[in-house]
């Protein structure tokens, strides 16, 4: 199915800007596989027109890499005549002396997509190019852009204070998976439910996307692109994995194991079998993948024990909590008792993680938009040993707080989640320093009962506090009320 190109405003402008500056210009674009890294250079080119070359780079020898980019720039240089055959140059610095030449007069974009695929067979092609940026290519009419997947290596390589080509760059762009309210836009024909199942399995990845089939309904598309034996998906936690480290099983049991709600270094070490000592190790490294992070509660202010690891990646949590473990069972073709597990689970694993996700994003956005009296410095959870809190937003130099309750249940919401959350957890969890004002929020999927509406007024008309805070607000919220608001505030 053709998928139409979406979204990615803001980096395009910016494209466009350092394009129009008429100087040279060095972008860094980075982002996990399948983000939409190549597709959005490639928007750029098709709607613009510019003089523009794009060449992507191919794991294979440094020679064959120096092969293929001199018969690339060759090819754009001479479009009549191709090169010959087994055509190079002699080395990198004469290549881009190629290039040089052609942006000399005329402005030319030079787009390499994959660089880090260069920095891994000749990591000194890094310090050959900030010479020739220092001394040749910023001094011609060059807008260079390199692009790479490997988000270590990126960063390694342009953002530390050591790396050679540190400062060169003139703008970064760090390319992120769409959020959930882009999702309306892509799949206007299912319903909110719908949507939120999907940002479930997939997050907000433009390639994963493009894999649903619209006109089908989820269950269909989980069968026909996940439970087959043979789908692209079942490799695609290696290839995410492969970028950072070279032998993945350890990281894959560890994974595997916060999928299957084991979320301190303890629980882990058990549920994997891997020494507790090397399960720290191994969590640091996801740690700087992205893939993996460490929450602590929103309301603390310091290092903390209450430290709690998840995975931050949606495909990856879904696959490891439903499709790992399953790999026997759908190479004998027993999709249809997969997906009936799958189906009967979900509703506990999208109230768990993906809804009280987008919910924090909701808080977030709409006390930056003033939709909400309080703007969060920061947004997550909390808990100790007593309470637990969805969503929690806090802001510590206004003293303002906002306690908000998700629910992904199939019946309308009751008074008693709102009356437990103000008059059992909000004493536990407002910290101890202080006078606070707290806001109340409630979330859910059907909507909330008459009582549950009545209560909302009561404590609007009313407020009620403690010890230490003092209520400024309630706010009952349905799932299309944040699907609409979501879906505007991305636009």
């Amino acid at each position: 199915m053709a998928f139409k190109f979406h979204g990615r405003e803001s980096e395009l402008e910016m494209l466009d800007r350092l394009w129009a500056s008429r100087k040279e210009e060095f972008l860094v674009l980075y982002g996990r596989r399948r983000v939409g890294k190549t597709a959005l250079l490639a928007e750029w080119i098709r709607r613009t027109g510019n003089r523009a070359h794009y060449w992507v780079a191919s794991p294979t020898s440094a020679a064959a890499q120096l092969r293929s980019f001199s018969q690339s720039v060759y090819n754009f240089a001479n479009p009549a005549s191709p090169a010959p055959e087994g055509f190079t140059y002699a080395g990198w610095e004469q290549a881009f002396q190629q290039v040089a030449r052609l942006a000399g007069d005329e402005r030319l974009a030079l787009f390499i997509d994959e660089f880090t695929y260069l920095l891994e067979v000749d990591p000194g092609i890094a310090g050959l190019l900030q010479n020739l940026w220092d001394h040749v290519l910023k001094n011609t009419n060059l807008f260079l852009c390199l692009s790479g997947s490997h988000l270590g290596m990126m960063k390694r390589e342009f953002l530390s204070y050591q790396a050679p080509l540190y400062g060169r760059a003139s703008a970064q762009i760090h390319l992120l998976p769409f959020h959930f309210g882009a999702a309306r836009g892509f799949f206007p024909g299912y319903s909110a439910v719908d949507r939120v199942a999907l940002y479930s399995i997939f997050g907000g990845v433009p390639a994963y996307w493009e894999r649903v089939d619209p006109s089908k309904s989820i269950s269909w598309n989980i069968k026909q692109h996940l439970l087959t034996s043979n789908n692209l998906m079942q490799s695609e936690p290696r290839l995410l994995l492969q970028d950072f480290i070279s032998d993945p099983h350890n990281y894959l049991s560890i994974l595997g194991a916060i999928a299957n709600g084991a979320h301190v270094t303890r629980e882990i070490a058990s549920v994997s079998g891997l020494p507790a000592g090397h399960v720290s190790k191994y969590l640091g490294i996801l740690a700087e993948t992205g893939f993996v992070e460490r929450r602590v509660p929103v309301t603390e202010s310091g290092p903390s024990r209450l430290g709690r690891y998840h995975i931050t990646d949606p495909y990856l949590r879904f696959y490891f909590r439903f499709l790992s473990d399953r790999q026997d069972q759908l190479a004998l073709g027993a999709q249809d008792i997969a997906l009936a597990e799958i189906n009967r689970h979900m509703i506990d694993f999208i109230g768990r993680y993906t809804w009280e996700e987008i919910c924090r994003e909701w808080v977030l956005r709409a006390g930056a938009l003033g939709t909400l009296p309080v703007m969060s410095d920061r947004v997550g959870s909390a808990w100790n040993a007593r309470a637990q809190v969805d969503v929690v937003g806090i802001n510590a130099m206004q003293k303002k707080l906002v306690l908000g309750e998700c629910k992904w249940t199939l019946t309308g919401n009751e008074r008693k989640v709102m009356v437990e959350l103000i008059e059992e957890k909000t004493a536990m969890l407002v910290p101890a320093y202080g006078k606070w004002q707290v806001y109340f929020l409630g979330f859910s999927r059907s909507g909330w009962t008459a009582g549950a509406l009545a209560y909302q007024k009561e404590i609007n008309h009313q407020p009620v506090g403690g010890e230490n805070w003092t209520s400024s607000g309630m706010r009952l919220i349905t799932l299309d009320e944040l699907d609409h608001d979501m879906a505007r505030w991305t636009k």
